[in-house]
């Protein structure tokens, strides 16, 4: 008879079978999980995975690790069945809770283990026995990065362990028995005749395949387990070379293990073989050569090879159950922030749009855009940096002189409760980095340093270059701070975007994330040490180059170079971007004339690129991107100058701008004209 839906609350309970009923039929009062209808989501998801898992399986959730377990793993509980889901797992396994101990507690610790084999005197459905089983412990982490629970794989291996054990007694006899026939001497008739008897009985009641071969692999003599295990009679194998009944793809890997078996060594492989059903058997041999001919030991392990893809499966699906709420707690998070922000510029815009709106408010709201938009474009920056799918323009950097330039607006950003030490080398540090990226990373990982102070202690800046192990050089820029330090169980998770300890509404949580992605993607790396109680320092490395600086292009510029009079050719193919191009170029004193593709620009220019001084086009466009149009440019008209922009470019974030100047979306008018003016001007 079907059973009732469960009700929508508890469908993550489906399939679970007898196991399921457990759950349903036990009080939940006083519980501290609760009744399942309130389970936290990733606890649902983990256990729907056990209960509806084929393999024996046991998740142990919450602080005091509750035991949950799947039908499959009925037969281990013995008299405990009744009672142990939910139960806490010290009190499941209060008999054996000293030997596994120290294992939960590593993986807990995130050390993740397997054992196999593994000796245990449990109390079953068979009674007290002496059993062997393979586990696997793996630690099950929350959406925050912090340990919820325990998962653990079991597989009773007790037949197998016992089996392996006759098989390599077996194995140990019939070599002693072999090595007496050929030393005994022909007068000892009987004692031959008994010592064959003895070996006649290993051999027909083996439980592994055993055979014996010539060099060719020609089958000489077969024992019943053949039959057995693959229901195959003698008259079907000798006479009959053995890779006949094997894998067609596998035949390669068994003739290399009869040749190096020939040469005097023990080979191992394992193999497909066909039942005479039609299907093939895992069959794990062992060969070695005397006198001529070949001796095997086939050991049966389909089931064994299943069990171990199953885990492996399953690892990954739980792998990928902790991936998708991850995801989801991101996305929440830049949903939660851009949301703000919209709120910001939407309700100052209904607001300004009101004709009774006094005049003396208006400026008000409209830096309160302006500021809104600022905060997301630099929220998207911090994101694309973490991915490290920012778009960058390196350049050859004095790293020293870049944190002196920063000195006076980290003196301002501390406070006057910080005291700043800047400690820098004699000889300049070199690195080929975005500039702009390496100042927002300085100044990122000191205003993390001031707040773990709390506005009170000391900021170190130390700079210095050395070879790493590769002898590789490299540039270090070490910041330290005095605050309490860094909680151990925190250290793995400062680098997340919206990891913050900081009070709600005080931060982002993306600083720090930023520094991380600018390292990677520049080729460096960020390290943080944090001993208790005794601050914290961040160490920010980048690959060293040699060569001179580039000039610092953020000062010396003259304001009105190259803009009045230039004649710019926009190339945007989004309607509303290319109006407000179009419109900040004739402010800044440009004429413009506007194409909404590559292939419109180049008709544009075929017809008369000689009334052009700028190309000014976006990367992402539909048909041509703007890198392969600027490079179609510089090659045919190589008189023009061109600027590209982009918000975001997979080829620019993995390859850059290809030497081309580079303005990023969302651009203030100030920025288009400082790139328009060091285009004609620096």
């Amino acid at each position: 008879m079907t059973a009732e839906p469960l009700d929508p609350q508890l469908a993550f309970l489906e399939g679970g079978g007898a196991a399921t009923r457990l759950i349903l039929e036990r009080d939940w009062t006083g519980h501290p999980l609760g009744p399942p209808e309130r389970w936290p989501e990733a606890f649902r998801v983990a256990l729907s995975l056990v209960l509806n898992s084929p393999e024996s399986m046991i998740l142990a959730w919450g602080p005091d690790l509750h035991f949950f377990f799947n039908e499959t793993y009925f037969p281990l509980l013995g008299p405990r069945l009744s009672w142990a889901m939910g139960s806490r797992f010290d009190e499941v396994w209060a008999d054996a809770l000293e030997q596994a101990r120290p294992i939960i507690d590593a993986a807990l610790a995130g050390q993740t283990q397997r054992f196999v084999d593994l000796p245990w005197k449990l109390d079953t459905d068979r009674g007290e026995a002496h059993t062997f089983w393979t586990f696997s412990y793996s630690r099950v982490l929350d959406g925050r990065g912090e340990v919820a629970g325990l998962f653990i794989f079991t597989n009773e291996t007790t037949a197998r362990v016992h089996a392996d054990s006759a098989l390599r007694e077996s194995q140990t006899q019939l070599s002693l028995a072999l090595e007496e026939l050929r030393a005994l001497n022909v007068t000892l008739e009987q004692r031959i005749v008994e010592r064959t008897a003895e070996r006649d009985r290993m051999w027909d009641v083996s439980p592994d395949l055993l055979t014996i071969v010539d060099t060719g692999g020609i089958i000489h003599r077969v024992n019943p387990a053949w039959y057995r295990l693959l229901g195959y009679a003698p008259n079907d194998l000798i006479g009959h070379s053995v890779m006949d009944f094997m894998h067609v793809d596998d035949v390669a890997d068994a003739r290399a293990a009869l040749a190096a078996s020939l040469t005097g060594s023990v080979s191992r492989v394992e193999l497909r073989m066909r039942h005479v059903g039609g299907h093939d058997e895992w069959i794990a041999w062992v060969g070695a050569a005397s006198a001529g001919e070949v001796f095997a030991v086939g050991r049966h392990i389909t089931q064994q090879r299943a069990a171990e893809e199953a885990l492996r499966a399953t690892e990954e699906q739980l792998r990928q159950a902790q991936k998708l709420e991850a995801i989801g707690q991101l996305t929440g998070s830049v949903a939660h922030d851009f949301n703000n922000l919209l709120t910001v510029i939407r309700g100052s815009i209904d607001l300004i749009r009101r004709a009774d709106f006094p005049p003396e408010r208006r400026q008000r709201h409209i830096d309160a855009i302006a500021d809104a938009a600022d905060r997301a474009a630099k929220l998207t920056a911090q994101l694309l940096a973490f991915a490290r799918r920012q778009p960058l323009t390196p350049e050859i950097v004095d790293v020293g002189a870049s944190i002196l330039t920063l000195a006076d607006m980290i003196r301002t950003l501390s406070g006057p409760g910080v005291a700043l030490d800047i400690n820098l080398p004699e000889a300049p540090c070199h690195a080929h980095v975005d500039r702009s990226q390496l100042d927002t990373a300085i100044v990122n990982m000191a205003v993390n340093a001031r707040d773990a102070m709390a506005g009170q202690g000391r900021l170190t800046i130390r700079l210095w270059s050395e070879y790493d192990a590769a002898g590789r050089g490299q540039v270090r820029i070490a910041i330290t701070d005095t605050g309490e330090g860094i909680p151990p169980e925190r250290l793995d998770q400062i680098f997340e975007p919206f990891f913050t300890t900081k009070k709600l509404g005080a931060g982002t949580g993306l600083g720090l994330s930023q520094v991380f992605g600018f390292a990677r993607q520049s080729g460096g790396d960020v390290k943080v040490v944090s001993p208790p109680g005794e601050g914290a320092t961040f160490t920010l490395s980048l690959p060293e180059v040699d060569g001179l600086p580039t000039p610092d292009q953020r000062q010396g510029l003259s304001r009105e170079a190259g803009r009045a009079g230039c004649r710019v050719l926009v190339v945007e193919d989004n309607v509303e971007v290319g109006r407000f191009a179009v419109e900040a170029l004739q402010t800044l004193g440009c004429e413009t004339v506007i194409a909404n593709n590559a292939a419109a620009a180049v008709a544009e220019l075929e017809h008369d690129a000689d009334r052009f001084d700028l190309v000014f086009s976006d990367v992402m466009m539909p048909g041509q991107s703007g890198i392969d149009f600027a490079h179609d440019i510089s090659r045919l008209h190589p008189r023009l100058r061109i600027l590209l922009t982009s918000g975001y470019s997979q080829v620019i974030a993995d390859e850059g701008s290809h030497g081309f100047a580079l303005l990023r979306k969302p651009y203030t008018l100030s920025e288009l004209a400082q790139q328009i003016d060091h285009l004609f001007g620096g």
